[in-house]
């Protein structure tokens, strides 16, 4: 059985699809598409703009979901492979309903492109960071969370947590983590605290343009951040995008109920390979391919 992964934010990067685009008219197609949505010169900022550009949280999210759909559907033309599930980190939710046909594309990245704009708000507003705790069991970085007033972001894999909040809350946490015994606590290249209350202001917006934007019921059964379970119905589907942005993103559990049903191969579509290796220190048996450039398509 196979499942098709799609990248979530940070995995951006000077030139992504560039290569995708030159080489596979689907892909030119999603990029000029995209482009004629969003009103500002996407295909630019991806081949020739700057990491500082691609990090600003209104253009590398409608950046990284048009990349990871022009890589899948650059795929779709050559081969024929049927996932029994889908799924993306965050941000890649979006890619994986976009994919399963249960939003279409246009209106997908008009939305990305309004959360975006919602989260870069936020930040703005409640200024705050994130930062990976490595290797402490996840019961004490609870812990030091009620302590500190940070919160957890993500749940990405064993040995990684991501935790969020107010800068100072953030500080306070790393110096108690590292006490703790965590191997390390990495800063996160973000311009906010993602994934924790301090989004709690988006979410009105973001439940305001869900309610404008037809979604259906997928195609392919797609993995919800939120509750780390199938979603089908459209009501479910448009709830869980809400809590996603102010609430930890449940990926290892995402990941362990896809294995359990007998999942080996994955298909990563989009920039970079961070899916690739959370997935390895989940299940060391699990086989994955990255979709990315031309080179990893064929035919």
């Amino acid at each position: 059985m196979v499942a098709f992964l799609f990248a979530g934010q940070g995995s951006q990067y000077a030139g992504m699809g560039k290569d995708l685009y030159e080489n596979f008219p689907a892909a030119r197609a999603i990029f000029d598409r995209a482009q004629t949505v969003l009103g500002f010169d996407l295909k630019q900022i991806c081949f020739e703009g700057s990491e500082e550009q691609l990090k600003i949280t209104k253009i590398s999210q409608p950046a990284i979901v048009t990349v990871s759909i022009a890589a899948y559907e650059a795929f779709k033309s050559k081969n024929k492979v049927t996932p029994a599930y889908m799924a993306g980190l965050s941000l890649g939710e979006y890619s994986a309903l976009i994919a399963s046909g249960s939003l279409a594309f246009e209106d997908g990245i008009r939305l990305i492109k309004r959360r975006g704009e919602l989260m870069d708000e936020a930040a703005k507003k409640y200024p705050g960071k994130m930062a990976a705790v490595l290797d402490l069991a996840v019961d004490k970085i609870k812990e030091i969370c009620l302590v500190s007033g940070a919160e957890i972001a993500n749940l990405n894999c064993p040995g990684q947590t991501v935790i969020s909040g107010k800068s100072e809350a953030i500080d306070k946490a790393v110096i108690l983590c590292t006490e703790a015994g965590a191997k390390r606590v990495l800063p996160l290249e973000v311009s906010g605290a993602f994934h924790s209350s301090l989004m709690s202001e988006a979410t009105e917006g973001l439940k305001q343009a869900l309610e404008k934007t037809n979604i259906t019921s997928p195609s392919v059964p797609v993995i919800s951040n939120y509750t780390a379970w199938p979603q089908d119905k459209t009501s479910q589907i448009k709830e869980n995008l809400v809590y996603q942005v102010r609430s930890s993103v449940r990926w290892e559990d995402s990941m362990r109920f896809i294995l359990a049903k007998g999942v080996t191969q994955f298909y990563e579509f989009g920039p970079g390979k961070v899916l690739k290796g959370l997935l390895r220190k989940i299940d060391s048996t699990a086989q994955v391919t990255n979709i990315e450039k031309s080179a990893d398509i064929g035919g």
